[in-house]
């Protein structure tokens, strides 16, 4: 940084494997992020034929549209700054993020809904009805 500091990225709720190979949330994150065109985005770890397959989701900014350019931009910027490993399988446009009151994002919860599973603490989220975005998304059945 510019002013001396240092920017720490820690470990998140949501540690994924795919291949076996263990990769922290916060690493895509810190590239993803960065995109002009992304105000948001969240990441979990969907069970797949046998293994797990790295699924981003992505609030646009107001105007963006999510074509196969921002997704190619999208995922050689990952495979950049972060590794193969981080590249995920399918990136998928939704209109909110879930967070807790706290302000922390809601990976292990998504991760229920997508995979059918009850989130019973729905109370503790800023915006709960944004979990419903996540049900039965057809991208995820391919």
């Amino acid at each position: 940084m510019k002013h001396g500091g240092v920017v720490v990225y820690g470990r998140s709720d949501s540690t994924l494997k795919p291949g076996g190979v263990r990769i922290g949330t916060a690493e895509i994150y810190s590239v993803v992020e960065a995109f002009d065109e992304i105000e948001d985005s969240l990441v979990i770890g969907q069970d797949w034929k046998y293994d797990v397959r790295v699924i981003l989701f992505v609030k646009l900014k107001d105007g963006v549209k999510l074509d196969e350019d921002l997704i190619q931009k999208i995922k050689n910027g990952i495979r950049t700054n972060s590794s193969p490993r981080h590249v995920p399988a399918k990136v998928i446009a939704v209109s909110d993020i879930p967070y807790t009151i706290n302000m922390k994002k809601v990976e292990i919860a998504v991760r229920k809904i997508i995979h059918g599973q009850p989130v019973l603490n729905r109370d503790t989220l800023k915006n709960p009805d944004s979990l419903d975005l996540f049900k039965d998304i057809p991208e995820l059945k391919v």
